[in-house]
């Protein structure tokens, strides 16, 4: 097109007399015209030369005079920077390609170069739409400036139009992969998986491994890895639906991860890794209660306990000696004998969590029981000891096999004062106290009520979360082996059930520490905690025995990454991680915590199918006449401009529309004579025909 000015001039009527009365007039003239030829036939052609000038000049015949102005084509290069764009030397033959097409494009004065980036600025998307953005950019577009659009991408486009009468509005449309012809890949798909599930039971999960054709695989290596546990292979038949039997052990997030093994050469090993997240819901928690001397706050553990409908309470009192000799009238007597071994032997391992409230040893109980106990929590159990005044004197259970897995000892003493009791330093950073309820208070002075007593123990091992009187340990927490256990050095928490000096927390905390022992996730002061926002991750740790914490972490696409978690002000080991990948991100500490991050849905569609293909795009190319290049093949196509053709790509080129559209910059008009030569032309006429009439007489 050339890109100068061009001067077009045209001849239009601009009439004196409305439309209607140059038609009355015409007809009027020509019923004249035939009524002069009935009584006379001389000088005919004068007549009909002479009519016609007086119709032309009502007419007004007007010279137009149009300045135009050639106006550029747009083509749209539109770059696919999705997800699967990072995939082989996709990347590499994007950027080349692009670079290309802003060289030659760019060169060309009839043309404006429009280029899309998308999804832009990184943004990581489950789909790639590239159409959403190809609209905003050619909505101040008329369709008769409309080149062409370029796509540079590997094809799997997923919100390509569907309906055929939309497509040709682009012009030529050409896709130009950034893929290989033959690519490989191997993904692992989780067809179904239950979102929760009771604990301890089993749920079943189907998964299939789907190979491509240029892959010779009958059985594929599977492994099974459990966030708390060690990995489990297994092989598979590649292409046949498997079911998965999974174990909750917990309440909360149980979390999983299945993988399969890569195959040499293929594209990607981001999806051949799926988490599952399955919520572990308690059918009913069995606890076993044992109290010794009733006292006021015995009915707040039971009416605690009992208010949980999820909660099966087993809840025994002893008092006396079976041989033991009294006047106590039979009909206070219990009825039935207390079935020791039965619940301290036989079904010990049943109970999910054994409290002992204010138990002093009376000798009912045989020391091996004690020591049942111990070896129960020591491979998984959970023992929660409130101590009464007993618990400081000779009959303390301290001096039992208990000993061994009670994390504070006690000195002998026992303090009856009004004291409040406050979150010690680890407290407040641990999932059992942090941020709870200071019913209006600080973390110095809290708005709770005071208790009146409190047993002095000496902290051997575990983690203080609240202190008492001089700052004595009031409520410790340990880990022991498998199991773990848990002290309360007062048996007057009761007193904030009643409301005493206002009340407190008492069923949030006794509710967070029997969660604690029951290894819930969200309240595990060790394990690794994963935030994920859109493609911001953060990797928290309440460890309080360390400054800093090495991890490593695994992409999606299975590179591994060391980093470290550094304590800051707020407490925690934490850092920020911004991901650059769609799947699963994997944190481990080197030993059993290992936590996941899952950026995007879990089998996104843009991980779903990665393999380059012309497929989605086909019809709407086909359609508008358009053309498919491979870059591997055809790094550097030739663009050119055509026009009047149905034909826009060949075999090593591809063409734009050329559209020769254009803008009027002025117009000019002028009558085609003055009204004097009008009148000139028509009196020169009528003479002649009145002169020519008179010599035929």
């Amino acid at each position: 097109m050339n890109g100068l000015s061009q001067n077009i001039t045209r001849m239009h009527f601009e009439p004196f007399l409305p439309e209607n009365w140059l038609i009355a007039l015409g007809l009027i003239a020509a019923f004249l015209f035939f009524v002069s030829l009935w009584k006379n036939r001389n000088a005919v052609i004068l007549r009909f030369i002479t009519l016609g000038l007086f119709m032309l000049a009502l007419l007004n015949p007007v010279l137009l005079q149009k300045e135009r102005e050639p106006t550029k084509d747009v083509a749209v290069v539109v770059v696919d920077q999705s997800s699967s764009q990072t995939m082989g030397e996709r990347t590499t033959r994007t950027q080349e390609a692009l670079a290309h097409l802003k060289e030659d494009l760019s060169a060309r004065d009839d043309l404006e170069l429009r280029i899309i980036e998308a999804p832009q600025d990184g943004t990581l998307s489950d789909e790639t739409n590239l159409f959403d953005a190809l609209e905003r950019s050619l909505a101040d577009v008329p369709l008769q400036r409309r080149a062409g659009v370029i796509f540079i991408t590997d094809g799997q486009i997923h919100d390509v139009p569907d309906n055929p009468a939309t497509w040709e509005q682009y012009g030529p449309v050409h896709a130009l992969l950034s893929g290989d012809k033959n690519e490989k890949d191997r993904r692992l798909e989780i067809i179904e998986a239950p979102s929760y599930g009771i604990v301890g039971d089993r749920v079943s999960v189907t998964y299939k491994i789907t190979d491509t054709d240029n892959i010779n695989g009958g059985m594929a290596q599977v492994t099974l890895q459990s966030f708390d546990g060690s990995p489990d292979v297994f092989f598979v038949p590649v292409g046949e639906e498997q079911i998965l039997d999974l174990d909750l052990e917990h309440a909360g997030e149980n979390i999983f991860e299945l993988s399969v093994e890569a195959v040499p050469g293929e594209i990607t090993r981001t999806n051949n890794r799926a988490a599952l997240k399955i919520n572990g819901v308690r059918d009913r928690l069995k606890v076993l209660l044992v109290s010794g001397k009733p006292h006021a706050g015995g009915r707040t553990w039971r009416d605690l306990l009992k208010s949980d409908p999820g909660v099966d309470l087993v809840h025994f009192t002893i008092l006396r000696e079976p041989d033991k000799l009294d006047a106590t009238p039979q009909n206070e007597l219990a009825l039935i004998a207390f079935p020791f071994r039965e619940l301290f032997e036989i079904k010990l391992y049943d109970f999910d969590l054994i409290i002992f409230d204010r138990y002093r040893l009376n000798r009912i109980l045989p020391q091996y029981y004690f020591n049942n106990i111990a070896t129960y929590v020591k491979q998984g159990g959970a023992l929660l000891e409130a101590s009464g005044p007993a618990f400081a004197s000779e009959d303390s259970i301290y001096y039992t096999d208990l000993g061994t897995i009670l994390p504070a000892k006690p000195d002998g003493g026992v303090v009856s004062a009004v004291f409040k009791p406050h979150i010690s330093k680890l407290g407040l950073h641990h999932p059992v106290t942090e941020n709870i309820d200071l019913f209006g208070g600080s973390v110095d002075k809290p708005g709770w009520g005071a208790w009146l007593r409190q047993v002095s123990l000496d902290p051997g091992q575990g983690e203080t979360l609240m202190t008492g009187i001089d700052d004595k340990p009031l409520l410790v927490l340990d880990r022991v082996q498998d199991g773990r256990v848990a002290q309360i050095a007062s048996d007057h928490i009761w007193l904030w059930s009643r409301g005493y000096q206002g009340g407190g927390p008492h069923a949030e905390l006794l509710r967070r520490v029997v969660h604690w022992l029951m290894k819930e996730p969200e309240l595990d002061e060790k394990a690794l905690d994963i935030q994920v926002q859109g493609q911001d991750i953060r990797v928290r740790s309440r460890d309080a025995q360390a400054e800093t914490l090495p991890l490593t972490m695994i992409r999606p696409d299975g590179e591994s990454e060391d980093i470290t978690l550094m304590r800051d002000d707020t407490g925690f080991l934490q850092t920020h991680i911004k991901a650059d990948q769609l799947g699963i991100y994997a944190f481990s500490d080197g030993a059993d915590n290992r936590r996941f991050a899952i950026i995007g849905a879990q089998n996104p569609p843009e991980l779903r199918d990665v393999l380059a293909s012309d497929e989605k795009l086909e019809p709407l190319i086909d359609a508008s006449h358009g053309g498919v290049l491979w870059l591997a093949d055809t790094p550097h196509p030739t663009i050119r401009q055509l026009s009047n053709t149905t034909h826009y790509a060949g075999r090593n080129w591809i063409g734009l529309r050329d559209n020769n559209d254009f803008t009027v910059k002025s117009v000019k008009s002028k009558p085609l004579l003055p009204p004097w030569a009008w009148f000139s032309l028509l009196g020169l006429a009528l003479l002649i025909t009145w002169w020519r009439e008179g010599r035929a007489h």
